[in-house]
């Protein structure tokens, strides 16, 4: 009996010898194999490349003089000048913020001497060259009575702004030092969807916040001039001007916008591709400016339906919706409802397109661009002028009277002639004006004023030319109405 349990024992312990040998094999293969499966993955490691650049991104705080405009009201309750580590601070920031806008903390007083500035925003920027050179957006810059630059070693220096520009949003600074740490670019025609990226800056004052994502798009159209950088990186008010960096420490971007509800990260952030604000940045430090070219036209999207309608394999062009008549596309032909195809060569394929190739233009130049009116290419030239204000297309209103009119159900419309003074305002031959537009016609967007131009390619002149126009349409398939409205020209789809 005694023989018998050692014998079991003996075993168990045999058999939890063997799990335990077993188990500990197992664990070590599995790291093993664990390990070199991280590193077939290749997961970056930022440590070293935060150390090589965050030395040159910068936090840029602003402020601005004291005036009657932002001035506390007589009788409202002033802040007291706090140490930020007073408790009272957070009270009176949260309850008497300075300006009046809940939130928004007192500066801390530091010296205990009279300001004569006010606290304005805060925003990132990086330096470009050793000498000093800094970009940022226009955005954390404009309006600023003073801007102040802080390093990651914590010193401070005044910037002056050399220039900046609204359209871009990109702003170029100047500190004076010398041998100064700064970051070299990228080049991000080389960018590709779904790479690893990184952001440096200031979000909500914290400075040089690193945070980390991947490209989740390119070419985002968000202004007339830029096609924008789409990231996940988490990018919050006061990351505006800081870099956008690949794995090789270089700056392929510049943040500049969030998508945002809230005002705070929602997982899309926009940058300015780095190769445009250096074209900026390079006007605004030899001349202070940016000089665009112009070739006065509002323009519009080419929607599938229209292009479908018209022939096109896919939408693509920029439609012209209105003419300045003082400005240089009058002169060379070009008319509302023309749709550029390409200029100096270059293909529009989108409605962004044209304003980025025509603003690159060197005003003074002959300017060949191709248009598509009526079924077929018409090649033109435009002389590009400058662009020294936002654009202000004349705007005619269409006020027809009531002369001969004519209805029909299918299409919900009743049309009208347009007298001749109107028509040479609007600088056109011939057209109808809309007296009412109900049921197919009202749900497709054609509008009481509206002066219809053409039909499917096919001039309208007058309301019988009209109506022999529209007794032909086949009622099962979409209908292509070019229309005026007020000064502009615009294709509506007529869905059956």
């Amino acid at each position: 009996m005694k023989k018998f349990k050692f014998r079991i024992t003996f075993q168990i312990t045999f058999f939890g010898i063997f799990l335990f040998l077993s188990s500990s094999f197992l664990s070590v293969n599995f790291l093993s194999h664990g390990s070199a499966f991280a590193t077939n993955l290749n997961l970056p490691d930022f440590t070293s490349l935060v150390k090589k650049t965050s030395p040159a991104v910068v936090n840029i705080r602003t402020t601005q003089k004291e005036n009657s405009s932002n001035r506390r009201p007589r009788g409202f309750p002033q802040a007291p000048e706090l140490d930020e580590n007073d408790p009272m601070y957070e009270f009176f920031k949260r309850f008497f913020p300075p300006g009046g806008s809940p939130g928004q903390a007192p500066p801390p007083n530091r010296g205990g001497a009279p300001r004569s500035q006010i606290p304005r925003g805060v925003g990132s920027g990086f330096i470009i060259s050793s000498d000093g050179f800094i970009l940022s957006n226009h955005h954390v810059v404009a309006g600023a009575g003073e801007v102040i630059v802080t390093m990651a070693d914590r010193r401070e220096f005044a910037a002056k702004v050399i220039g900046s520009d609204q359209r871009t949003d990109v702003a170029l600074l100047k500190i004076e030092s010398t041998n100064l740490p700064f970051l070299k670019t990228g080049d991000p025609t080389d960018i590709m969807v779904g790479e690893w990226v990184l952001a440096i800056g200031s979000p909500f004052g914290l400075e040089n916040t690193v945070t980390a994502g991947i490209v989740s798009a390119l070419g985002r159209d968000t202004g007339d001039y830029l096609p924008f950088i789409q990231t996940d990186v988490a990018v919050n008010p006061g990351n505006s001007g800081g870099p956008l960096l690949n794995l090789n420490g270089e700056v392929i971007g510049i943040n500049s916008q969030i998508y945002s509800r809230t005002g705070g990260f929602m997982g899309i952030s926009f940058a300015i591709p780095i190769d445009e604000a250096n074209l900026v940045a390079g006007q605004l430090k030899k001349t202070g400016r940016v000089i665009r070219g112009r070739i006065g036209v509002l323009i519009g999207e080419v929607t599938k339906d229209v292009a479908d309608a018209l022939g096109f394999s896919k939408p693509t062009g920029a439609m012209i919706r209105s003419v300045d008549p003082d400005g240089p596309s009058a002169p060379a032909g070009i008319k509302p409802g023309d749709i550029v195809l390409s200029f100096e060569g270059k293909k529009i394929k989108r409605v962004s397109d044209l304003p980025r190739i025509v603003g690159a233009t060197k005003p003074g130049t002959f300017a060949d661009i191709d248009v598509w009116r009526k079924g077929k290419t018409v090649s033109l030239k435009v002389k590009v002028d400058e662009l020294k204000s936002r654009e202000k297309v004349a705007q005619v209103e269409n006020k027809p009277p009531q002369p001969k009119t004519t209805s029909f159900n299918w299409l919900g419309l009743t049309v009208i002639d347009v007298p001749m003074e109107v028509l040479k305002k609007l600088g056109l031959k011939g057209g109808v004006g809309i007296s009412s537009a109900k049921g197919l016609a009202g749900s497709s967007g054609l509008l009481q004023g509206d002066v219809i131009v053409s039909i499917n390619n096919n001039d309208v002149s007058s309301v019988s030319q009209f109506t022999v126009i529209a007794d032909k349409l086949d009622q099962k398939k979409v209908a292509v109405f070019l229309i005026r409205r007020g000064g502009e020209a615009l294709f509506i789809t007529v869905k059956p």
